[in-house]
C-alpha cells in the first residue's frame, strides 16, 4: 500500500469517529441542547471532514460539507434560529454526509452526489444562498494596508496568551480556511488580531497558491493552552503555530505593522483579504466564506468551552485489525497449551503445591489476564451501531410517512466487534419491521389516544456474561388473529394446532412468512425476520419476542460477548465429553429423588425450593444413548434459557471448569441442532459445546423416566 493509500484509509477511519461526534451532537440539539460547545463541535466535525476531504480531492463531499458548515455557521453566530425544520435538514445532512463519504470510500460518488442535490438546495435556502455557483470577487488592486477591526473584540485589560500563526500552502490546498480557526480561537475571550503583511510581494510577483499572510492574536481567556492548541489540532502539521502565556497583569506588546513605504491606505474586508490570499484550487469554498465576526465571546460560552476541552483526551493507537484477529488466535493456542499442561501434570500424578503445580497456577492466572486483555482490545462500544440504526429509522419513517422519535440507551455497552458487524443486517431488518408493521401511521395512533409520533427504543445491557439488546416500540403489537389466519393459508401450521400466544407471535420467523398486504421497498416479500433468527443463530444468539396488543411489542436479541473464548463446564454424558457455557448455569446438584416426580409417561419434573423444574436427558436429546433412570448416579445442571425459561439438564458426570476455544463448525462443516460450536481440549480430542437453550427446546417432550414411577403432586 502505498503512502497516499495509507493517508487516504487513515481519513476515512478519522472520518468515522468525526461523524459520530457530528451524530452526538445533533442527537443533543434534537433533545433541546443549544449549548454554544455543542454547536461548535458539531462545526468542527463537519469542518474537518471538507478539510481532509479537500485534500484527496474529494469534491462532492467537500461541496457539500461546505454548504453544511455554512448553516451551522449562522447557527452558530445567531444568524438563524434553531427550529423543527433546521433541525430536520441538519439531521438528513448528517446521514447525507455519511453516504457520500460510503460512496467515495467505495468509487460511487457521482451517482451520490447527484442524489443530494434537493439537499443542497435546502441547506442554500436556509442561509440565504441562491444557487452553488460560487461569486466573483472583485478586488481592487490599489496599494493598500488591510485593517483587521473585524478580528479584534474590545482591548483586553490582561492578555494570558500570544499566538502567532502562518498558514502554509497545503493548509488551504486541504480544504482548511483561516478566518475559521482564527473565529474558534477568538470565541475563547477577548482577542485582539493583527496581520503580519511583510511577506506580501508586489503584485506583479504575487502567487495565488502561496500562503503569505500571518497572524498575531494577543488573547485574553479563562481557557488553558490545551484548549487553544486544539483549535489548531486538524491543521497540525500544515501551519507554524507558537503560543507563549504573557504576563497576567500588563498588555502584550503587538508587533507593529510594517511599513508600506508610502502606499496609499485603503480598509478592507476579511471577506476580500480571503479573496487575494486563498490559493485556486479552494476558490469555490473561500470565496463564500461568510465574514469573521469577534464579537467576544459571553461568559457562559467560556466557561462551557474551557470545561469541555480541560477534560483529558486519552491516548490511542490505530492497530491493523488482522493483527488483533492474529493475536487472538494465538492466545487461543495459549489457553489450549495451558489446557493440555494442566491435564499433564494430572495425569503423571504430580502433586498439589510442587514446584510445577504452583508455576502452572500462575501460568493460568497469566493466560486468563492475557486473554481478558486481548478481548478487551477487540471490544467495541455499540454506539456507532446505534446511530446507523437511527439513521434506518428516519429513512424508514420517511419512506412510510410516519413520524417516529427513535431512543437509544446503553451505546457505551461493548460488544466484540466482530459481533458488531454481523450484527447489523438483522438489526437492520428489525428496526425496519418496527416502523413498517410495529408502528401505526398518525391517524390510527390519535384514534386510540397515543401520540402521533411513535417511538422506537433501542436498547443494549450486559446480562451473565452476555449481552442484550432489545428492539421496543408503542405501536399495535402482533395481531395474532390475523397472524394464525396467514400461517394457516401458507401452510406453516395445521388449522387445529394448538398454539400458545408466544407460539403464535413466533411464527413471523418462519421462512415466507409476511403479514404486508402490498410490496413496498420495506416490506412484502416474505424475506425478513427468518433470515434475523438465522444471522442471530449463527451469532450463537437467541431472538424471541414480547408483544402486548395495542401497546406495542418488544424484540430481545441475546448474544455472547465474543466469538473467541468463553469459560465452560466440561461434563460427560453417555461416554461423549461435551461443554455447557458457564453463563447459562445457575447451580449443579445431584439428583435429589425425593423431589423428583413424574409426569406421563416420559416426562418428569424436579422440585427445587418450592419451584418445578422439567428435566431434559442431555444423553437422549444428542441421540448418545437411550433415556436412563433419573434415579441411578445422575448430576443435574439447572440452566436458564436466554428467554429466561428454567430447566434441570441431566447429566453423568462433571469433570471441571475452565475456558475453552470457540471453533465455529458452520463454515467447515453445518449447523448441528444444539450444539453452538466446538473446542479442542487439553488431551487434543474435539468436544461439542453444547447451546442450553436449543437443548431445552428438543427435549420438551421430556426424555426422562423414573424405575418406580411416582404420583406428582
Amino acid at each position: 500500500m502505498s503512502k497516499t493509500d495509507e493517508l487516504r484509509a487513515t481519513f476515512f477511519q478519522e472520518s468515522e469517529d468525526l461523524l459520530e461526534q457530528l451524530t452526538d451532537g445533533l442527537d443533543e440539539m434534537s433533545g433541546g441542547e443549544v449549548d454554544p460547545e455543542t454547536v461548535n463541535s458539531v462545526f468542527r466535525a463537519v469542518h474537518s471532514i471538507k478539510g481532509g476531504a479537500g485534500a484527496f480531492a474529494l469534491d462532492a463531499v467537500v461541496r457539500f460539507a461546505h454548504r453544511f458548515e455554512n448553516v451551522l455557521d449562522a447557527l452558530r453566530n445567531g444568524e438563524l434560529a434553531l427550529n423543527g425544520n433546521v433541525l430536520d435538514v441538519m439531521m438528513r445532512s448528517s446521514d447525507h454526509l455519511t453516504v457520500l463519504l460510503e460512496a467515495a470510500r467505495d468509487g460511487s460518488g457521482d451517482e451520490e452526489d447527484a442524489a443530494g442535490e434537493p439537499l443542497l438546495a435546502e441547506l442554500r435556502a436556509l442561509t440565504g444562498e441562491e444557487d452553488d455557483t460560487p461569486a466573483e470577487v472583485d478586488v481592487d488592486f490599489t496599494p493598500m494596508t488591510l485593517a483587521l477591526d473585524e478580528f479584534s473584540g474590545p482591548a483586553a485589560s490582561e492578555l494570558r496568551f500570544s499566538v502567532d500563526f502562518h498558514p502554509n500552502d497545503e493548509l488551504y490546498r486541504s480544504g482548511n480556511e483561516a478566518v475559521f480557526l482564527l473565529r474558534e480561537l477568538c470565541a475563547l475571550g477577548e482577542a485582539e488580531v493583527d496581520c503580519d503583511l511583510s511577506g506580501l510581494p508586489e503584485f506583479d510577483s504575487l502567487d495565488p497558491e502561496q500562503s503569505v499572510l500571518k497572524w498575531h492574536v494577543a488573547l485574553q481567556t479563562e481557557a488553558s493552552e490545551t484548549a487553544l492548541r486544539e483549535v489548531f489540532e486538524f491543521v497540525e502539521g500544515l501551519c507554524d503555530l507558537t503560543i507563549t502565556e504573557t504576563a497576567g497583569d500588563g498588555t502584550a506588546e503587538l508587533p507593529p505593522l510594517p511599513d508600506l513605504s508610502g502606499q496609499s491606505v485603503t480598509e478592507t474586508t476579511a471577506s476580500e483579504m480571503e479573496a487575494v490570499d486563498a490559493p485556486a484550487p479552494s476558490a469555490a469554498v473561500n470565496s463564500s466564506a461568510p465574514a469573521l465576526s469577534a464579537s467576544p465571546a459571553a461568559p457562559d460560552k467560556k466557561v462551557a468551552a474551557d470545561s469541555a476541552k480541560a477534560q483529558p483526551v486519552a491516548s490511542t493507537i490505530r492497530v491493523d485489525l488482522h493483527r488483533i484477529d492474529r493475536m487472538i488466535n494465538l492466545v487461543g493456542e495459549l489457553v489450549i497449551n495451558q489446557a493440555m499442561l494442566t491435564q499433564a501434570v494430572k495425569r503423571d500424578g504430580i502433586s498439589q503445591g510442587s514446584d510445577i503445580d504452583v508455576g502452572l497456577e500462575e501460568l493460568r492466572t497469566l493466560t486468563r489476564q492475557i486473554q481478558d486483555s486481548v478481548m478487551a482490545i477487540r471490544a467495541q462500544p455499540v454506539k456507532a451501531l446505534f446511530q446507523r440504526m437511527s439513521r434506518i429509522a428516519r429513512e424508514a419513517g420517511t419512506d412510510t410517512g410516519k413520524t417516529l422519535r427513535m431512543l437509544t440507551e446503553g451505546a457505551s455497552t461493548e460488544i466484540d466487534k466482530t459481533v458488531i458487524e454481523k450484527l447489523a443486517d438483522p438489526l437492520t431488518h428489525m428496526i425496519r419491521n418496527a416502523v413498517d408493521h410495529g408502528l401505526e401511521n398518525a391517524e390510527d395512533r390519535i384514534s386510540v389516544g397515543k401520540s402521533p409520533e411513535g417511538t422506537i427504543r433501542l436498547s443494549a445491557a450486559h446480562l451473565s456474561g452476555r449481552v442484550v439488546i432489545e428492539i421496543a416500540d408503542d405501536g399495535a403489537g402482533i395481531n395474532r388473529e390475523k397472524v394464525r389466519k396467514i400461517a394457516e393459508e401458507k401452510g406453516l401450521i395445521a388449522p387445529d394446532a394448538q398454539l400458545t400466544a408466544n407460539d403464535i407471535d413466533n411464527l413471523i420467523f418462519q421462512p415466507g412468512f409476511s403479514t404486508a398486504t402490498t410490496l413496498t421497498a420495506l416490506s412484502g416479500r416474505g424475506v425478513g425476520m427468518d433470515v434475523v433468527k438465522k444471522s442471530i443463530q449463527s451469532l450463537g444468539g437467541r431472538v424471541s419476542i414480547a408483544s402486548d396488543p395495542g401497546k406495542g411489542s418488544t424484540f430481545s436479541i441475546v448474544l455472547p460477548l465474543t466469538l473467541a473464548v468463553l469459560d465452560g463446564m466440561v461434563i460427560e454424558v453417555g461416554g461423549q465429553t461435551v461443554v455447557v457455557p458457564i453463563s447459562s448455569i445457575v447451580e449443579t446438584m445431584r439428583v435429589p429423588t425425593d423431589q423428583v416426580f413424574q409426569l406421563g409417561k416420559n416426562n418428569a419434573v424436579v422440585r427445587i425450593r418450592g419451584n418445578y423444574v422439567p428435566i431434559v436427558d442431555v444423553g437422549a436429546v444428542m441421540g448418545y444413548r437411550p433415556p436412563v433412570d433419573i434415579t441411578g448416579s445422575h448430576v443435574i445442571l439447572l440452566v436458564e434459557t436466554a428467554d429466561g425459561v428454567r430447566a434441570a439438564l441431566l447429566i453423568d458426570l462433571i469433570h471441571d471448569q475452565r475456558q475453552v476455544v470457540i471453533k465455529g463448525l458452520e463454515e467447515n462443516y453445518g449447523q448441528v441442532p444444539g450444539v453452538a460450536a466446538a473446542t479442542i481440549l487439553g488431551d487434543g480430542r474435539i468436544a461439542l459445546i453444547l447451546d442450553p437453550s436449543a437443548i431445552v427446546g428438543s427435549g420438551a417432550g421430556g426424555g426422562a423416566v423414573l424405575s418406580t414411577p411416582i404420583a406428582a403432586e
